[in-house]
């Protein structure tokens, strides 16, 4: 779809009087938690702490400045950052400037960067200055950025935030914003070399955070504790805005470290937690995880993949005061679908739970028809969760909406209860350490290594990561070429986590007549690749 506004039927005064005062937008949610909860602790993050009135009125502060540097409504600004205050100021000061926000991947090089700059057509970059260097390579496929921004220290052509927070007009901008208003755009890797800009408006995300909050059981007295990665739509708008929304309160971390995440659970008397299978489980092996006092949790959350049963039971044993909830679903569902529920997670293990309050799922074959259940089929919904499309890209928007329904790409089963079950991915993306790789893009790497005439990148279960990037090779005649060294040609060209954990050579792989790779095939023969991949969170 394209962001483009049409000017052809210029809205009148009285239009947008009554749009004002019917916005319900992202900006809007922070300033109502702002009248109500005016001095309750809003976000911190160990250097920085805002209440709610004090991040209200930073983000009219930031979305003045914005305009002044000539950003305009339905514009795009792009964030490169780790998790902080700063960033979620950025999040509200973009939305109540009326402009389109595009969190950027911090794991991602920086041609991988400049791609999304330029396919969003980005004017305006907020980075952190550990992240200048990427930025810097970034910027040069990026014409039409106009404001460079860096959180911290300015550098040169570099404006620091403290310019934007620093703006003398705090007077929240009157800017008409409606349901379907794009809010951000998303990039998501699918299984294209290239990654969609997933287009989210801003009634698609408010009837995602209904779907979290009634069904996910949040609430204003939550303190939550935000540590995976605010990029990720996921802890952004699963957890940060719906607490921002609630009147909850957040401390923020830049990264899942386990200790120190079990020491921020302790001092901050923390209620609530998200994070992927991966890292409950590196908390569970921590040793600090029996000498903390977590008596304070109460609500755990996971995604991403399904969480194993022996480890759901251990954290039932060891944290018997925490309810779970697996939430499952796709950037383009904003990102919510499915939930599984506390009272649930053992009676239905392995399951991804019954469609969320705003959500109608189901499970169909090539011609749209629901299967019987037991039976697998595409996993498709019908929500205003999801996206108004892909950036610029009409004919995927399309086929993924065909019939009416979004088209997850995902297999599933439903059983006679209605619960659903993920069993594959129509389109071999792997999800690793709660991250997606689209086997396609690192293919296509370890293709431009002279040694390599046939690969097939594919994830392998492991305990820790739940799935490992691996690469099968086939090898040219004539030539050689190592582990380590194919490792480091992909090391060079993609962001760590697509690189593959493991290598093995064959003298051919697996086709069906077609001449298709047979990767279900492959995933089955290397299986035993998992006992030699590192820990998630060790060096190796």
């Amino acid at each position: 779809m394209s962001l483009a506004r049409s000017s052809a039927d210029p809205i009148s005064a009285a239009e947008t009087d009554v749009a004002l005062a019917r916005r319900q937008s992202l900006a809007d949610l922070l300033r109502r938690s702002a009248r109500r909860h005016p001095d309750r602790l809003a976000v911190a993050d160990g250097t920085t702490a805002r209440t709610f009135a004090e991040l209200d009125r930073d983000a009219s502060r930031i979305a003045n400045a914005l305009a002044k540097r000539g950003v305009l409504p339905g514009e795009r600004v792009a964030v490169l950052s780790r998790n902080s205050v700063a960033y979620v100021q950025t999040i509200f000061g973009v939305a109540r400037a009326g402009a389109v926000l595009v969190p950027v991947n911090f794991m991602l090089g920086p041609e991988e960067v400049g791609y999304v700059l330029s396919h969003s057509s980005a004017v305006a970059l907020l980075v952190q200055d550990a992240l200048l260097p990427v930025a810097e390579g970034a910027v040069k496929a990026a014409a039409g950025l106009r404001t460079r921004v860096v959180y911290g220290e300015a550098g040169e052509s570099w404006e620091p935030f403290a310019a934007l927070l620093g703006h003398d007009d705090a007077t929240e901008p009157a800017v008409p914003i409606g349901p379907d208003d794009p809010a951000q755009i998303l990039y998501t890797s699918g299984t294209e070399s290239r990654p969609k800009g997933a287009v989210l408006s801003h009634g698609a995300l408010i009837a995602q955070y209904g779907s979290c909050v009634i069904d996910g059981g949040m609430d204003r007295h939550d303190v939550e504790l935000h540590a995976m990665p605010l990029f990720h739509c996921a802890q952004q708008h699963c957890f940060l805005v719906p607490d921002i929304m609630l009147g909850a309160s957040g401390h923020i971390m830049a990264a899942p470290d386990p200790a120190a995440v079990l020491e921020a659970v302790e001092r901050h008397r923390v209620t609530k937690f998200f994070a992927p299978p991966t890292v409950w489980i590196a908390l569970l092996r921590h040793p600090d995880f029996d000498r903390r006092d977590l008596s304070s949790l109460r609500k755990g959350y996971y995604g991403a993949a399904i969480m194993p049963v022996e480890v759901l039971r251990e954290i039932g044993e060891r944290l018997p005061g925490v309810r779970l909830w697996n939430f499952y679903g796709q950037t383009e569902m904003a990102p919510v679908a499915v939930m599984l529920q506390p009272e649930d997670q053992i009676r239905k293990a392995g399951s991804a739970g019954r469609a969320a309050l705003h959500v109608e799922t189901r499970v169909v074959d090539a011609d749209g028809n629901d299967v019987p259940p037991g039976e697998i089929g595409e996993i498709v919904h019908r929500s205003p969760h999801a996206i108004l499309g892909y950036l610029d890209d009409p004919g995927k928007t399309a086929e993924v909406f065909r019939g009416g329904w979004f088209h997850s790409g995902d297999l599933g089963v439903m059983d006679e209860d209605g619960y659903l079950t993920v069993v594959d991915r129509i389109k071999d993306m792997i999800k690793t350490g709660g991250e997606n790789v689209a086997s396609r893009e690192v293919e296509e790497v370890v293709y431009e290594h002279p040694a390599v005439a046939e690969v097939a990148v594919v994830g392998v279960r492991h305990p820790s990561w739940i799935e490992a990037v691996v690469a099968i090779v086939v090898t040219k005649p004539g030539t050689s070429v190592t582990e380590e060294e194919l490792r480091a040609h992909t090391r060079a060209r993609l962001a760590a986590f697509k690189v593959p954990k493991a290598v093995a050579f064959v003298d051919a792989l697996p086709k069906n007549p077609s001449g298709k790779i047979l990767k279900r095939e492959l995933r089955d023969l290397h299986a035993g690749l998992a006992a030699r991949i590192p820990a998630a969170g060790s060096s190796g």
